[in-house]
């Protein structure tokens, strides 16, 4: 076989390679771009936006990225991040005390118990049982409001981050779809070259 046949045929593969690499790389664009717009414009939807500066508590300023998005709307999955964890993963912990929705069901039902029990004995403490039972349905309620939002905005960004992951991906399949070309176009030159005219056995 000819040296001169056996470039033609790596070359010509090389071009096929490089075209599929090219189709990959404009998959994952539309992929990456119909994220970040789906992303944007379903936050957008939302109105919500971070607290400017100025009103930021002490606890709140500490925070980077609430310092450094104050006062813009909340439009991006790494604002999203940023409100989840900073903001409202923050004031959850201070509302409930280090407990969450689901831990505050224990004691949720412990009161309810402990007011049965002061009813049924016609206890003096009722009405600070029965309050101290109305305190942590609102906290129950309030955490549970706020960890589901919480879990919302945590799975924008996590599909904002599919979307950052496709960016890399397209930009990746382009640069190799640019290497099998050039290498395809040195082929071909080697090919039409009088060496590309020895045989190889």
């Amino acid at each position: 076989m000819k040296r001169k046949t056996l470039d033609m045929v790596f070359s010509a593969g090389g071009v096929a390679v490089a075209i599929l690499l090219v189709l990959l790389g404009f998959v994952f664009k539309t992929n990456a771009d119909f994220a970040d717009t789906y992303v944007h414009d379903q936050l957008s939807q939302q109105q919500i936006g971070f607290t400017p500066a100025e009103f930021l508590s002490d606890e709140e300023k500490a925070s980077t990225c609430l310092t450094e998005y104050a006062g813009t709307p909340l439009d991006s999955g790494k604002k999203a991040e940023c409100y989840a964890n900073d903001y409202i993963g923050m004031h959850l912990k201070g509302i409930g005390g280090g407990e969450t929705y689901a831990t505050l069901g224990a004691v949720q039902t412990k009161a309810k118990t402990a007011l049965a029990d002061a009813t049924t004995a016609n206890a003096s403490n009722v009405d600070a049982l029965k309050a101290d039972l109305d305190k942590i349905n609102g906290q129950r309620e309030t955490m549970f409001k706020g960890e589901t939002l919480r879990g919302l905005l945590l799975t924008s960004y996590g599909f904002s981050i599919f979307g950052e992951k496709a960016v890399l991906a397209a930009m990746l399949s382009f640069l190799g779809a640019l290497v099998m070309l050039l290498a395809s176009i040195a082929g071909f030159i080697h090919a039409f070259s009088p060496k590309g005219e020895k045989k190889l056995i």
